[in-house]
Parts: structure tokens; C-alpha cells; sequence
């Protein structure tokens, strides 16, 4: 009959009373009768999936509210895994159909139960053929002794679901067997209620209660739509493969899985065939709300990470969002200097229409050219005519994005391998809750977890003892402890989880754990994303870890991480937290929108940072507490709320080549002043980093001191190298400190405030090699009682004075041109050398001596900037004794003269000097500045006193 010759609303119809082998046979007439067959997916293949008694939904138990692909695909499933559990051998391709006759040929059906040929489980065991199917009857069946299975066959529990129950302890003794709708209670004796050390069994739809399914290897398993409940568990040992499908998992008294030690050598029939399973079951999702974060570049929300389209925000927008002003005037961290204050020398010096604090400098008659300095690339255009960093006045608006998982994969062999790998138990679309434990690794154990849900227990996944864990797209929430717990030199592949709302941190690492974590989400966790301890290791990429309440990545006690690619914000606490002698790789990360720093090293901390983005912050971007160390190098630290980098007493980072830029507070805060301790630390010290509850003791760290900063320049003074700091809302650099500093080649420009201010130095800071321009107060402000030496640098246009000297030191081979206020002030009672230094002012004296200063000035050069300005160039106030001026030379211009060469900064030119360095190219970062400085004088750090940014702790 054709198919046209009636409406296809009609032929579904009919077509709905047929049989599952009616509808078969009616799929093999003609194509048009098969696509027929195969639009009752909905309605006629539904129904026979879910009337079948040995089936059930097939996203059960984890999403049993959303239908599957195809009903006919289920139903599909369901019919081979009857069949396959037979086959106990490869067969040629010409015997097929010989193989299927015999097992047809002689096999029987037997019925137990009352009334029927057997009544016991015993008695009909001692009777059955290989191949054989055992019915039974509902009812409860118990046997006082272990039950022996000595050749092949299948055992099914007739009814529904429950109605047929065994008290007994089976051991499989042959090649393969199948048990279907039964349901598992404990005998007397045992609480193991199955267990085979040989061949391979199936079980189909049974239930485990308060019993333990106990496989060894060679023997296999394949559980499909089974529960374990009342503290029920599988136990694998050794196990090549076994195959764990749709299973829920509930109430465990230990962990609901365990595998433990390595796959055996010996295989049997099942093993190939388990791994072509497992090659094409479909891959599902993660239940739950898989959809991407709200990712944004530069504030507000944007659309998923792998989509992110690179929005433009300037800083009046963030300011505008966040609520906060656009210039900080009148900050004041500690003591009584603000930044919002002119001094006297300024205020004389104001032009007649009143501008305070304007960024255009004066226009000279006789300008001193000065823009070849040795840094002036960095704020030239580029070929493309956009502006560098350090001479943009908006912040960076486009940012990297996490790479893919197959991205990820295609550049590391080692877990393109891993995710291949089937080997050990295979967990997959499991329902794992209210227990103690999910699964347990140990002893060389493997596991692979694809698709799963792990809700409410203490731990999701432990692997421990050397064993490998592959997870992917699996579920892991609301644990009491930590999600994911490796440790003992476990390894491993972690990627594209949804790990969120669990009470201790979302994955813990270490004692030499060292697994791949790529391309999860780690979010809404109690307290931090990922914490690495005690030697741990792992390289955690390309992930997006977000709104937690302590820090994203917590590394301490030695811990030793590679932090890379990743996407760490809107957290509550810190961003990344490096505690307690923590190390790592940190790396190309974007760390924004966390409430305390974004990145936070103390107490030993010392990780290398490169090339991150640390922006939009609630507080300071880095801060680098008491004790820290760390190399610091080439970050975007940008729009935090609070300062760009605090540095706190008694730390030696190394910060080089760094963009700091458009920070809120001041750029780069280095401060240790007097006035207490520090306030306490959010959360500090509450991490439960103890298993079980158990006292917990880490390592030592086996390396060397000299290994660890073998491949990293060894300071024992804190240095602040080669970095743009531009455009923040108050000083550029602030320091306020007890201990010695050494600040080399920086680029301080376009800062509301004073460029470098020194309040407080007793121990020598060395300013040296730096360019410092166009900041809104003055190029460099040093109070009294401060040791600081400024030699080759390049002050040039601010707008106050080019230096404001009360403290004791030198300065010595300076160019100081361009600035509003007076060119070189020394004031007070300083004990000071200025020699050889090139000045012009733009208004105002070149060099004033004001009060009783103690010191020799001489050999410096004094150009005339403004044949009107009625300040002498080389000013001293005429009561002062103890100053010796000596060898100035000062150069007017001669108005009448219009043939006299314009005056030019040569011999040397204008500073700081550039080198010709050997072995670097141009380069994005200006750590790769090739700048000829004086010899750097190292000194040791003294404990002195610290205090806490106004706004960061940590975490």
C-alpha cells in the first residue's frame, strides 16, 4: 500500500498499534515508509521505551524531565545491551549467523517461584544450561550460603521493579552473565551481594540496597539504570574496564565508588568491547545551568567568554558605574601629606588665570627639545596610529580570551591523550548525592567521569596515591568539603566542569598532585575556587572562576601551580592569593571585579606573574603584603578602585616592566610607615586545609632556596624596574617606608598627582634612569628626614616643581626642563649634593636653596626659559652659610641675536639615556628597555613597621 494513498496523520494512527517488530519490519519496505516509522519517534517509540519493564527513562536519574535525542535511539540502546552480554568471543564475520543459532538452539527458560518447577534460587542454579534465562517470580529469595555462578546465564526478576527481591552473596565463576530487574539486599553474612574476579557481567535496571558490588580484575562490569541507596557502593580492584551508566548513587556511608589500584595485565572477552562502548555512546551535557557567565572586558555584561566582543569604556564610564570620582584630590593614606596640597613654591608659581591643576605646561620662549629621551618610544603612536599604554588616556578595551577546550587540547599532547583514554572505571551520566563520598581513587586507580552530577556530600571526587582522573562536563555542587580533592602525586584531566556552591574550596591540590584543569567553571564556592598546597602542583587554563567568597586560586604552604589563561572576577575576597611560601607560574590570566586585591602575595609568597591583566578592581590591583617577594612582570594593572600595586614592610618584589595605569588611589604605593599592625585579614587563617577533620601536616619543600631562584635575578632590595605608570588618580609612585628601594627606568607620566612622592625613607631609595612627565603636581617630591638619591633621570613639564628636595642625598645628573613650578627646590634642613644637572624652568627659579640647607651645588647647567621671568635662575636664600654653590654655568638667550643655534640637550642627550642593548628587539612590554645605569647598590632589609592599604587585605 503506498503511503500517499492516506493523510500521514492517519498512517501515525495505525501505525501506533503495532508491536516493536511489526514497526521493524515496516522500517525495511521503502525509504518513504521508514521516514514514516521514524516520525512516531515522539509518540509510538516513547511509548514502547518506556513500557518496556527492564527499562527506564533514559536520562535517568539526572534528567529524567528532558527527553533523549531520539526515543528510537534509547529503545535501540536497550535491545543491544540484552544481546551483547552473551557474546563471549570475537567470531568471524561468516559465523555470525552460526553463533546466533547456537546460543538459540539449546537455551531454556526457567520460572522460580511458588507453584513454579523450582522455588529456590539454589535449586534452579544446579539445572541450567550456558545461556540459559532464569525467571523469577516476585517474591524475596535468601540463601544462608554463597551462591556460585558456574556457567553463563541470565537472571531476570519478573514484574515490576522491587516486587523481586535476593538475600544473597553471588560469585560469578563464569565467562559472562546478566541480571535484570532485580533488587540486592545484604544476606547475614556478607554485605557483599555480587562480586567476580573472572568474566563479565550486566546488570540491567537493579537495585542495591545497603549492599556492595565488588568487581576484580580481569573481571568486568557494565551497570546500566542502576541505584545504590542505603550506603550501597561498587568496589572495582584492578579492573581493566567497566562501564558505569545512568546509575544513581545515594546515602553512602563511604564513597558510593572506589577504584583502586592498576588495571590488571590479564584481559577477558568483555575488555574491547567495553572501549568501543564507550568511544560511541553519545557524550552528554552537564545537568543544571550549563550557560555561560555574564563576562564582561571592561565592566557591565557582555555576552559568553567565547564570544566576547571587545567593547571600548573610557574611565569616565567606569567612574560613572563604580561611583567614583574622577580625580582622587586630597587623598591621604596615612599622616598629614595630601596629595590635593600645592606647596608655596607652587602657588606663587600659578599663571594669572588661576589654573590649579591643568595638564598643558607653559609655553617657553626658548623650549629645550627633550622628547628623543632614552623611553620616549613608549608614548610615540604606533604604525597602525593608535596610542602605546603609557599615552592612551583610556584604558586598555580589549582583553584575551580563554582558549577552547579542543584549543587547549591541540597544543598539550598530554591531555589530548588523557581525554582519549578509557582505562579503569568509566562513570558516565551517574547521579551521585546525599552521601558521604562519590568517588574514591587510590593506589594507581583510573577513572573516567563524563556527564555527572554530584550534589550534596562531603566530597565529590578524591584521587589520591598516584591514580589518574579524567572528568568532563561533569556537575560537582554543594559539598560540604572540597569538590574535587587530589592528592599524593595524583594526575589527571579536570575540564569543562560546572564546579559551584561547595563549602570548602571547589578542587584542592596537594602533596604532589599534578593534574590538568582546563576550561571549568568554578564559581559561587563558600569559600575559594582552587586551592594549591603542600608541593602541589597542576596547570589550571583557560578557566572561569568566579563569585566566590575567598580568593579564585589560593596557593600557600609550597604549593607550585602553573595559573594560566584563565578568567578570575567578581570575587569577593582576592583574585589570586599566594600565602605561606605559595609559589607558581602565574600567567596571561584576566583578573577583574573582585572585591579585595586582585592579586594578593604575603608571608613568604613568591610566584612569577607575567603578562596579566588586573583590572577593575573594588580595591588595589596587587598587593604584595609582608614578607612577599615574587617577579612581576609585564602586567596590565588597570581602573582599580584603590591603588595599582601596594607594596607593604619587609617584602622584596621585583617589579618589572608593568603597565600601571588609570588606577584610582596612586599607581605604585610602597608603604610601611608607622602606626600598628596591620587591620586583620578577611577570612585569613580559616581555610580548612585538614582532611576529615584530621591534623594536617605538609611537607617541607624538598627544594632548594638557590633552585627555586635559579632562573630569576636575586635581589635583597625591592625593585621597581622598567614600568609605565601613567595616567592614576593620585601620585604616581608613593613611598612611604623604612626600608631601603630601588626604583630603575620607570616611566611616570600623566598622574593627577606629584610623580614620585618620598615621604619617608630611612633607608636609602634610589630614583634612578627614570622619565617623569607631565604628571598634574610636581615630577618629584622628597620630604625631610628622607635618604634619596636621583641620578639620570629625566624630569621634564609637570606641573609643579620638577623636584621638591627636603630630605638628605644627592641629585646628580639630571635633566629638569619644562616644569611649571621651579626646576630643582631644596628646602628645610637637607644635607643634599645636586651636580651636574641640566635645568630649565618654565617659569619660576631653576635651583632655589631655600632655608638652612647643608650641601655643595655646582657644576649644573641653568637655561633661561622666559626672557620676562623675574625669578633668578640659581636662587639662595641670602642668610644661608652651609650651601656652597660652585662651577654653574646659566645660558641666556640674546634677544638680538636671531642667528644664535637653538639650545639643545646633547653630550649627553636627553636622559634617561638609552642604550644600544645586546640581544633585545623592540618589544610590547617595557621590561625590554635597554637603559645604561649606574651600578645597582644592594642592602639589607630591616623589620620594620606596616600598616594595610585603606582598602585590601586579602582574600
Amino acid at each position: 500500500m503506498e503511503v500517499g494513498s492516506l493523510p500521514v496523520e492517519l498512517w501515525r494512527v495505525i501505525l501506533a498499534y503495532l508491536p516493536l517488530p511489526d514497526l521493524g519490519r515496516c522500517c525495511q519496505v521503502c525509504h518513504a515508509w521508514r521516514e514514516l516509522i521514524l516520525s512516531l519517534d515522539k509518540t509510538r517509540w516513547r511509548q514502547l521505551c518506556l513500557g518496556c519493564p527492564a527499562c527506564r527513562h533514559p536520562n535517568w536519574p539526572s534528567q529524567p524531565h528532558l527527553d533523549p535525542p531520539s526515543w528510537r535511539e534509547a529503545l535501540k540502546h536497550h535491545a543491544l545491551a540484552t544481546r551483547t552480554w552473551a557474546q563471549t568471543g570475537m567470531e568471524l564475520q561468516s559465523s555470525a549467523c552460526l553463533v546466533f543459532f547456537r546460543r538459540q538452539k539449546d537455551r531454556r527458560v526457567w520460572h522460580v517461584g511458588p507453584g513454579c518447577e523450582f522455588e529456590t534460587l539454589r535449586g534452579v542454579l544446579g539445572v541450567v544450561g550456558p545461556y540459559d534465562r532464569v525467571v523469577l517470580h516476585p517474591g524475596v529469595y535468601e540463601e544462608q550460603a554463597e551462591v556460585k555462578l558456574k556457567v553463563p546465564l541470565e537472571l531476570v526478576g519478573l514484574g515490576r521493579l522491587g516486587d523481586v527481591a535476593l538475600l544473597v552473596c553471588i560469585e560469578q565463576q563464569c565467562p559472562t552473565a546478566r541480571l535484570c530487574n532485580l533488587v540486592f539486599m545484604p544476606p547475614w553474612f556478607s554485605t557483599v551481594v555480587y562480586k567476580t574476579s573472572l568474566g563479565h557481567v550486566q546488570l540491567d535496571n537493579c537495585n542495591f540496597e545497603g549492599a556492595q558490588l565488588q568487581i576484580r580484575g580481569p573481571g568486568t562490569c557494565q551497570a546500566r539504570f542502576c541505584s545504590f541507596s542505603q550506603g550501597s557502593s561498587a568496589h572495582l580492584l584492578g579492573v581493566v574496564i567497566s562501564f558505569l551508566d545512568s546509575c544513581d548513587f545515594s546515602g553512602s556511608d563511604t564513597a558510593s565508588v572506589t577504584v583502586e589500584g592498576p588495571p590488571v595485565s590479564e584481559r577477558n572477552w568483555a575488555c574491547k568491547y567495553l572501549a568501543a562502548l564507550t568511544r560511541t555512546f553519545p557524550s552528554c551535557g552537564v545537568s543544571g545551568d550549563n550557560s555561560n557567565p555574564l563576562v564582561c572586558t571592561t565592566g557591565g555584561h557582555q555576552p559568553p567568554v567565547k564570544n566576547i566582543k571587545k567593547e571600548h569604556m573610557s574611565i569616565e564610564d567606569w567612574q560613572r558605574k563604580t561611583g567614583v570620582d574622577a580625580v582622587c584630590q586630597g587623598t591621604v593614606i596615612e599622616g598629614g601629606w595630601s596629595d590635593g596640597e600645592r606647596s608655596e613654591g607652587e602657588e606663587e608659581n600659578r599663571d594669572g588665570e588661576g589654573t590649579k591643576n591643568t595638564k598643558k605646561p607653559l609655553t617657553l620662549d626658548y623650549k629645550l627639545p627633550c622628547d628623543q629621551h632614552g623611553l620616549s618610544h613608549l608614548l610615540k603612536p604606533r604604525p597602525d596610529g593608535s596610542l602605546p599604554p603609557a599615552s592612551s588616556p583610556d584604558p586598555p578595551s580589549v582583553i584575551p580570551e580563554p582558549l577552547t577546550f579542543q584549543q587547549e587540547l591541540n597544543r598539550d599532547p598530554e591531555a589530548q591523550m588523557l581525554a582519549a583514554s578509557t582505562l579503569g572505571c568509566i562513570l558516565r551520566r551517574c547521579l551521585f548525592r546525599d552521601g558521604k563520598g562519590g568517588v574514591h581513587l587510590s593506589n594507581y586507580g583510573q577513572a573516567r567521569l563524563e556527564g555527572n552530577v554530584f550534589r550534596g556530600l562531603n566530597y565529590a571526587v578524591r584521587c589520591i596515591q598516584n591514580s589518574t582522573i579524567v572528568m568532563l562536563r561533569n556537575e560537582v555542587c554543594e559539598c560540604r568539603a572540597s569538590g574535587v580533592f587530589l592528592r599524593l602525586s595524583a594526575q589527571g584531566l579536570i575540564a569543562e566542569n560546572n564546579i559551584h556552591s561547595n563549602g570548602e574550596a571547589g578542587l584542592d591540590i596537594r602533596k604532589g598532585a599534578d593534574p590538568i584543569i582546563v576550561c571549568n567553571k568554578i564559581h559561587s564556592g563558600l569559600r575559594s575556587g582552587v586551592v594549591v598546597l603542600g608541593n602541589g602542583k597542576g596547570s589550571v587554563r583557560s578557566n572561569q572562576i568566579y563569585n566566590n567568597k575567598e580568593a579564585g586560586v589560593y596557593i600557600l604552604f609550597s604549593g607550585n601551580p602553573v595559573v594560566s589563561g584563565n578568567h578570575i572576577f567578581q570575587g569577593q575576597a582576592a583574585g589570586i592569593a599566594i600565602n605561606e611560601n605559595g609559589r607558581g607560574t602565574i600567567t596571561e590570566n584576566v583578573i577583574r571585579e573582585n572585591q579585595w586585591g586582585g592579586v594578593d602575595i604575603r608571608r613568604g609568597g613568591d610566584p612569577i606573574l607575567r603578562n596579566n591583566y588586573i583590572c577593575y578592581g573594588y580595591s588595589d590591583g596587587m598587593v604584595v603584603g609582608e614578607r612577599g617577594r615574587g617577579l612581576i612582570e609585564g602586567n596590565y594593572i588597570y581602573c582599580n578602585k584603590g591603588c595599582g600595586v601596594w607594596v607593604m614592610s619587609s617584602s622584596l618584589p621585583q617589579l618589572l616592566g608593568n603597565y600601571i595605569t588609570h588606577n584610582y588611589m596612586y599607581g605604585l604605593a610602597v608603604f610601611s610607615a608607622g602606626g600598628g599592625e596591620r587591620r586583620g585579614v578577611e577570612g585569613e587563617g580559616q581555610e580548612n586545609l585538614n582532611e576529615e577533620g584530621e591534623l594536617f601536616a605538609w611537607e617541607s619543600d624538598l627544594d632548594s632556596e638557590d633552585e627555586r631562584h635559579s632562573a630569576r635575578r636575586s635581589i635583597s632590595v625591592a625593585l621597581v624596574e622598567s614600568n609605565c605608570i601613567s595616567y592614576n588618580g593620585a601620585v604616581g609612585l608613593y613611598v612611604k617606608s623604612s626600608e631601603p628601594l630601588n626604583v630603575f627606568a620607570n616611566l611616570v607620566n600623566s598622574n593627577h598627582g606629584t610623580g614620585i612622592a618620598v615621604l619617608q625613607s630611612s633607608q636609602l631609595t634610589r630614583l634612578v634612569t627614570n622619565c617623569i612627565l607631565q604628571n598634574g603636581r610636581g615630577g618629584v617630591t622628597v620630604e625631610k628626614d628622607c635618604r634619596v638619591e636621583l641620578r639620570g633621570n629625566g624630569i621634564y613639564e609637570n606641573c609643579g616643581h620638577g623636584v621638591s628636595f627636603s630630605g638628605n642625598g644627592q641629585i646628580v645628573e639630571n635633566d629638569v626642563v619644562g616644569n611649571r613650578g621651579y626646576g630643582v627646590q631644596v628646602s628645610g634642613s637637607a644635607d643634599i649634593k645636586v651636580l651636574r644637572n641640566r635645568v630649565q624652568p618654565a617659569q619660576g627659579c631653576g635651583i632655589a636653596v631655600l632655608g638652612p640647607v647643608k650641601g655643595v651645588i655646582h657644576d649644573n647647567l641653568l637655561f633661561q626659559g622666559h626672557p620676562g621671568n623675574k625669578k633668578t635662575l640659581l636662587h639662595m636664600d641670602p642668610d644661608n652659610e652651609s650651601c656652597v654653590l660652585r662651577n654653574n654655568s646659566i645660558l641666556r638667550h640674546n634677544n638680538s641675536c636671531t642667528s644664535a643655534p637653538p639650545w639643545v640637550l646633547e653630550n649627553p642627550p636627553p636622559r634617561p639615556l638609552a642604550s644600544s642593548p645586546s640581544g633585545f628587539s623592540s618589544s610590547q612590554h617595557p621590561s625590554r628597555l635597554g637603559i645604561s645605569m649606574t651600578t645597582r647598590i644592594s642592602a639589607t632589609v630591616e623589620s620594620g613597621c606596616h600598616s594595610g592599604s585603606m582598602f585590601c587585605s586579602i582574600l
